[in-house]
């Protein structure tokens, strides 16, 4: 009766079933996961959410590609950011989640595949199984800094690959993609004849400028590009339903991508008019909703870098992201070691298999909790892996 691509494995995991137990059981846990800012006091002033009350979004008249003024206010963004994209080469959608699904139809034919970065967060396999795709993964190595492994990403290619997606910063290594990996990135596309998708929702949150690094694929280049953002990382509003797709390329091959992801576009018309009015007024005040997680992401992590430097357990280098990685000693399996953390000292992280890492033994923290709270949690760790 049901459809294959729906037949996913759906047993409870140890770790989950572990936690719901505890919690049950109303047992103390220091989430070190939590990745939702409004979970964590970090919540949107209340004129953000007032916006949404412009009576101009009671009246209906949808533009398959969004509103032209919602549309405006993004390649404004994209401007501030350096990357001049004009509101023609834009497509509003409900999410980011959308805008991959969006493109998987673009793009694919059911049986094809997309090459996806290992590791990354898990939710590549199951937007690619409800397009009757596949996913093949590429390596990012690390030798103190992550790099994109360009020979393994041609490796990779095989004759019903249609894409390549980067996550610039990556979730959850934090790393950018480089000038030089972009520059490659974009003639094998090209070569290839594959389109270049590049997922940017924590492209704001760096540590630090960096000009070998590259911020966005939101730019004419020799292969037809996608840029994804949206306001649930940008602006800290996962409440706020609304992402955006930027097209780029040659000339031909990006405005038949436009052409037809109108169509598309119009047949969800998933994305709500009020949101789309107040668009402009919350990109306005970008820097004020940025703040405090800017904030809470750097302090987090200096305490992070601080508390660990002296231990057996290392922090990865990052150039952003909401994130942080920490090896530690292959001395336990990653699930036995965070099943110990939250069962003896109820702190939940996340272990490095969640997101594909390759080998053991990693541990994924996330750096939006509150500081009371990520002190304590991280305190704990470090007693574990001493």
């Amino acid at each position: 009766m049901f459809s294959s691509r729906t037949r996913w494995d759906r047993a409870q995991n140890r770790l989950s079933a572990l936690l719901e137990r505890r919690r049950q059981a109303g047992g103390d846990v220091v989430d070190l996961t939590v990745s939702n800012p409004t979970e964590v006091g970090l919540q949107a002033p209340d004129e953000v959410l007032a916006l949404l009350g412009d009576a101009q979004g009671a009246a209906y008249a949808p533009d398959p590609r969004g509103l032209a003024s919602a549309r405006e206010a993004v390649a404004a963004d994209f401007a501030r950011r350096g990357h001049a994209v004009g509101a023609e080469r834009l497509v509003l959608c409900a999410s980011t989640s959308e805008a991959y699904a969006w493109l998987f139809k673009l793009l694919a034919d059911p049986g094809d595949n997309v090459l996806v970065p290992r590791p990354s967060y898990p939710l590549f396999e199951f937007l690619a199984d409800l397009e009757s795709i596949s996913t093949r993964s590429y390596p990012l190595a690390y030798d103190g800094a992550w790099h994109v492994d360009l020979a393994a990403v041609e490796e990779a290619i095989r004759p019903r690959t249609r894409a390549i997606v980067v996550v610039n910063p990556n979730n959850p290594t934090g790393s950018f993609v480089s000038s030089t990996e972009a520059h490659r990135l974009q003639g094998l596309c090209a070569r290839r004849g594959l389109a270049l998708v590049s997922d940017e929702v924590f492209a704001d949150f760096g540590e630090e400028p960096d000009p070998s690094r590259v911020t966005s694929f939101a730019g004419d280049g020799p292969a037809l590009a996608f840029a994804l953002g949206g306001l649930s990382k940008s602006c800290g509003l996962p409440q706020l339903k609304l992402g955006w797709i930027a097209v780029s390329g040659p000339p031909e091959l990006r405005d038949e991508a436009l052409a037809r992801l109108e169509i598309v576009a119009d047949t969800y018309l998933s994305v709500s008019t009020p949101v789309q009015r107040a668009l402009p007024d919350i990109l306005a005040r970008l820097p004020k909703l940025q703040a405090p997680i800017a904030a809470r992401v750097k302090r987090n992590r200096g305490a992070l870098r601080e508390r660990f430097v002296a231990s057996s357990a290392t922090l990865l280098a990052a150039d952003g992201g909401w994130s942080a990685v920490l090896q530690v000693p292959a001395t336990l399996p990653e699930e036995q070691r965070v099943l110990r953390l939250l069962e003896r000292d109820g702190v939940l992280v996340h272990p490095g298999f969640f997101f594909d890492f390759p080998r053991e033994a990693y541990l994924v923290v996330s750096l939006l909790p509150r500081p009371a709270d990520f002190d304590r949690g991280t305190a704990r760790l470090l007693a574990d892996v001493l």
